[in-house]
């Protein structure tokens, strides 16, 4: 059962080939069994599963119906549950049981999935590997000396590794695409807005965004179509109407103008990665696509602007952790600038605190014009480079990633050599953009994947792409040995 895609499940459970209570006992035991190797949950919630499940299958006894009603998830472990630890990957929330549901939380479970756990994550979702998480770092299933990517790498791995069919995740910089890609999954980030963010603790607010992490395309539209759609708690999600996904992704790719952007070959990316975007290129050139070269002349300063913009809004976000109101507090603080001072510094780990210094400094007095306010200038030339190729294109095509996963440790000393590993995803976070990273193949047995991005709310046309080349290659089937 384990194999079954979110998909199948949903056939198997209209069929009555087996309950949802069956499948989370299954899954709960190979989680049990298998994941002391990747470290990719921070809680389960056995008790709640089962509970979960129950009523789902009390719900279809009644003639009950849907696609995710019985199927078993994960969420990314800043999404806030009722009464469970939502930890953020940090020490500072390490206690914090959340005293609410976030919306996304609230609609898949009111759309009948059953929740297995939180899974691990970058602390704070600051980084590329999930490394930085204070419950360990999480090993990718494909070799497990290797990332699985971040800062939703917990949610891949655990996917990757067949412990559950799918889970939530949230893309800052690339969060959901960089994992995916290093993976072997597909993963999509919406349009900013199109999912709420209400109870998703925030790293950057005007960049996060909450998605789906899945084997399939088919899969990714099943997911998004639970999370999508308006909220009125959220002042950031937008009021438009949510597309049937499933609906989509059977269309036709003849006469799809592909744009491929000539930045993105340049000195930076792995030959052999470059090899199989462009295998990607002549499979959809087959269905029907036609492939044209564009260029995104701005992306250059895409990753300076984006490193100047998110620790900023991180800094600002972050402050309400200060050990007096929820969170880690130091232990007998002399006065309040003492517990402000060691709850801070004892609660956030290395990278959080560079990310809140760098933004610190970038939002103060005298060079608030020289950082923050031209980063500000240089994302909005990105989003018109992207408003004029999409005159010209219907997608943009190119790679998720400059290389394939690394070793664990092997950038830890280097930061930056990290943050570069986002130049190909920030560009749409910074334009608010829909992205989708889907498996593309095989380098030194690790995965690579192929980036494609649409206009706004266009996430269907992302998916219907996806799922098309899907239906005419099988890298997406591929399973990583001993799981």
């Amino acid at each position: 059962m384990h194999q079954l895609t979110l998909a199948e499940i949903a056939r198997g459970l209209a069929d009555k080939k087996f309950s949802s209570e069956e499948l989370t006992k299954v899954l709960l035991a190979r989680i049990a069994q298998l994941d002391p190797q990747l470290n990719s949950f921070i809680s389960l919630t056995e008790d709640l599963a089962l509970q979960q499940a129950k009523a789902a299958d009390a719900r279809r006894a009644n003639g009950e119906s849907g696609a995710l009603l019985g199927a078993p998830i994960a969420h990314k472990d800043l999404f806030c549950t009722l009464g469970i630890r939502t930890s953020c990957g940090s020490k500072m929330l390490d206690n914090f049981k959340a005293p609410y549901d976030a919306t996304v939380v609230a609609k898949l479970a009111a759309a009948g999935a059953v929740t297995l756990g939180k899974t691990n994550m970058d602390e704070f979702a600051m980084g590329s590997a999930n490394e930085s998480s204070y419950y360990g770092a999480v090993k990718n299933p494909w070799n497990l000396e290797h990332v699985p990517g971040g800062s939703s790498g917990g949610s891949a791995a655990a996917v990757a590794a067949r412990l559950l069919p799918a889970a939530t995740a949230t893309d800052t910089g690339g969060s959901i695409r960089q994992p995916a890609a290093f993976t072997n999954l597909t993963g999509l980030k919406p349009t900013y807005g199109r999912v709420s963010r209400w109870g998703m603790i925030a790293y950057a607010s005007s960049l996060d965004q909450g998605g789906p992490l899945a084997r399939t395309a088919e899969d990714c539209a099943i997911l998004l179509q639970g999370m999508a759609g308006f909220d009125p708690k959220d002042s950031t999600c937008i009021d438009e109407p949510v597309p049937d996904y499933s609906a989509s992704l059977n269309g036709s790719l003849q006469g799809l103008r592909i744009g491929v952007p000539k930045e993105y070959f340049g000195a930076g990316l792995d030959p052999r990665i470059a090899e199989l975007i462009h295998n990607s290129v002549k499979e959809l050139e087959k269905l029907g696509a036609v492939v044209k070269e564009i260029s995104l002349p701005n992306m250059q300063h895409a990753i300076p602007a984006y490193y100047v913009i998110a620790p900023a809004e991180a800094s600002s976000n972050l402050s309400r952790f200060d050990g007096v109101r929820f969170g880690y507090r130091c232990e007998n603080p002399k006065d309040l600038t003492d517990l402000y001072k060691r709850s801070r510094g004892e609660g956030f780990g290395p990278e959080v605190q560079r990310r809140i210094m760098v933004g610190a400094y970038a939002l103060s007095a005298g060079y608030y014009d020289a950082y923050y306010l031209k980063a500000q200038k240089i994302r909005r030339l990105v989003k018109n480079d992207f408003m004029a190729a999409f005159n010209e294109v219907d997608i943009i095509l190119g790679p998720t990633t400059p290389n394939p996963a690394w070793k664990l440790g092997a950038k830890n000393s280097d930061p930056v050599a990290a943050y570069l590993e986002d130049v190909y995803t920030i560009t749409a976070n910074l334009a608010g953009l829909p992205g989708l990273s889907m498996p593309a193949g095989f380098v030194d047995g690790l995965p690579v994947g192929v980036q494609l991005l649409a206009p706004y709310f266009q996430e269907g046309r992302l998916l219907n792409v996806a799922h098309q080349y899907q239906l005419n290659t099988d890298w997406h089937t591929r399973t990583p040995t001993g799981f």
